[in-house]
């Protein structure tokens, strides 16, 4: 297939780099097919936040899908290489407001082997008016436009996506086992803006370094082996957000024997919950 960061609908100047990125291409046997998306390469692969919004968007665009998303699950079980990419949505359950789905990854080896690299589960449903609060505490930060940008110079290509503005949290300038606390705060949107979607929000819940890189100011190796992202936003919400920065917070809470979690809550740029997420990291001595 074309590489889907030179597809440019007609009468437009360019298209988005994300949306190049989860650009699905239907196939006979109902699959769809993208690529693994160099805009967004990371050390060794794509960014594990692209990866999500591909499995996200591989079931959004299933003529079946009912309504918005509700949680994603996302289990890394190989690496992506580089190039074509299959990904099958299947719908294993609707009922009268939700809907469950399995969703696998894989790609063709050297040999012609197809194998699976990342697997998923997805709900999704229609949401209806009921009683509606935020439990979770706002944390108290500067505005983004008087916060500096985070320079992502030389680093590696996904990081050029984002528009960051840490504020509490980044990646330690000396790495000397200093670390004394995991927590992350910054306020992050896509670049060039774009309007959030669903698709946009899966990816940005991923953008946090490793919290054991912050925790221990020693920089070793780390992935995300599993990442869960619960959306509390409505449809509405989100294009109420339009391009502002998103309120991004991330923490651990235990490392130990090579995992650690890491906790993440999304706010928008008036201080509602828009999405929480949850991940399981290996990392290595």
């Amino acid at each position: 297939m074309s590489d889907p960061q030179d597809a440019r609908p007609a009468g437009a100047a360019s298209v988005h780099p994300l949306d190049a990125a989860v650009r699905m291409v239907p196939q006979h046997d109902g699959s769809m097919q993208t690529q693994a998306a160099p805009a967004y390469w990371n050390m060794v692969g794509p960014y594990g936040g692209i990866t999500a919004a591909q499995m996200l968007q591989a079931v959004l665009q299933h003529p079946d899908v009912l309504g918005d998303p509700l949680s994603l699950t996302v289990n890394y079980a190989g690496p992506v290489e580089a190039g074509d990419i299959r990904i099958e949505a299947v719908p294993i359950r609707t009922n009268r407001s939700s809907q469950h789905w399995t969703v696998t990854m894989g790609q063709r080896n050297a040999e012609g082997t197809f194998t699976v690299c990342t697997t998923a589960t997805v709900m999704t449903g229609l949401r209806r008016e009921t009683f509606s609060i935020d439990d979770a505490d706002l944390p108290a930060m500067p505005d983004p436009q008087s916060c500096e940008r985070y320079d992502t110079t030389g680093a590696m290509e996904w990081l050029q996506r984002y528009d960051m503005r840490v504020v509490q949290g980044a990646i330690p300038k000396v790495w000397d086992d200093s670390g004394k606390e995991s927590i992350s705060q910054l306020w992050v949107r896509d670049t060039p803006g774009r309007p959030l979607d669903f698709i946009s929000l899966t990816a940005i819940a991923d953008v946090f370094f490793p919290r054991v890189w912050l925790r221990r100011a020693r920089r070793v190796p780390a992935g995300t082996v599993s990442m869960t992202v619960y959306f509390h936003a409505s449809r509405e919400q989100l294009a109420r957000q339009g391009d502002k920065h998103v309120l991004a917070q991330a923490s651990a809470q235990a490392f130990r024997n090579g995992y650690f979690d890491q906790n993440a809550q999304l706010w928008d740029s008036k201080g509602e919950l828009l999405a929480t997420s949850h991940q399981l990291v290996y990392y290595k001595e």
